[in-house]
């Protein structure tokens, strides 16, 4: 992709409203979403239309998130949030949807298999509209990032925007694992958008009395045990958590407001620090 065809392109949004329900991967309650189009320049904005939201409308930006534990949680500052929005964000980031007015009866997204591929089979369903502005982007102009030796994530010049992360679990079931993706076409789709969240048996219950993890489940994660994923169906890419922690990056990073026209680097990193990185970026004049 050139730089001419990256001016030319204009920004997109849904043709029509399109609805689910599942259940809230942290919360374990049961909501129903519904995406819809939005003006040019509108963005990806949140709307709680419950009673216990009131009617409270959150801009999906880095500047609005509340809670990086576990999940993206987004908040409008008055105590209504909407949590693990990572995942549908990484969607709109991976079609290109620019303005989305996103409608949701509780706090947090329904997880559905734990991956994107819900979210971009309805949007599809939805059906894509061009519209007439010229679409935004962020350029990188210089090196930068935030971290330390154990855990560390940075954005570098490049004339694509593209994804590298490396992890390492002492879990024999994970170990190391290591990826690069260049964000191009159809690449999210094929390569990212069906891997699914992860986490280990033996911190379930500790999470549920922390109160996360309240509707996880074998059909909406992969969950590994003491040296085996336990799931039956096993992984859909043998790399499937390398590829899970790409697609939460592209989610969080998505909250810029705009598609970042650089290189990501990821290492053992999370929600927490690619939101660091987002707040560094704009704090650099």
């Amino acid at each position: 992709m050139n730089d001419r065809t990256l001016v030319a392109a204009r920004q997109k949004t849904l043709k029509t409203r399109i609805s689910c329900s599942g259940i809230g991967l942290h919360s374990g309650r049961r909501v129903t979403l519904t995406i819809g189009p939005a003006a040019i320049d509108s963005g990806i904005q949140f709307r709680r239309v419950d009673p216990a939201g009131l009617g409270a409308t959150i801009p999906a930006r880095w500047d609005h998130v509340v809670d990086t534990k576990l999940c993206t949680v987004i908040g409008d500052g008055e105590g209504v949030v909407v949590g693990t929005v990572e995942h549908l964000m990484a969607a709109f980031s991976g079609l290109s949807i620019d303005n989305a007015m996103i409608e949701i009866d509780g706090p947090e997204i329904p997880i559905m298999d734990g991956s994107a591929d819900a979210f971009v089979f309805l949007i599809e369903c939805a059906g894509i509209a061009e519209q007439s502005a010229a679409r935004r982007r962020i350029r990188i102009l210089k090196h930068l990032s935030v971290g330390d030796e154990r855990a560390n994530v940075a954005l570098t010049p490049a004339p694509f925007a593209s994804l590298d992360f490396a992890l390492d679990f002492p879990n024999p079931a994970i170990g190391r694992q290591e990826k690069s993706v260049r964000l191009e076409e159809d690449a999210f789709k094929r390569e990212l958008s069906r891997a699914r969240t992860f986490g280990f048996a033996d911190e379930v219950e500790l999470l549920r009395k922390a109160g996360l993890a309240r509707g996880g489940s074998l059909d909406n994660a992969i969950v590994i045990g003491t040296d085996r994923v336990l799931n039956r169906e096993g992984l859909r890419y043998g790399d499937e958590f390398v590829r899970h922690k790409m697609l939460d990056a592209m989610g969080d990073l998505y909250l810029a407001g705009a598609p970042i026209e650089g290189r990501f680097w990821g290492a053992r990193s999370g929600h927490a620090l690619n939101n660091r990185l987002l707040k560094a970026l704009f704090a650099d004049t």
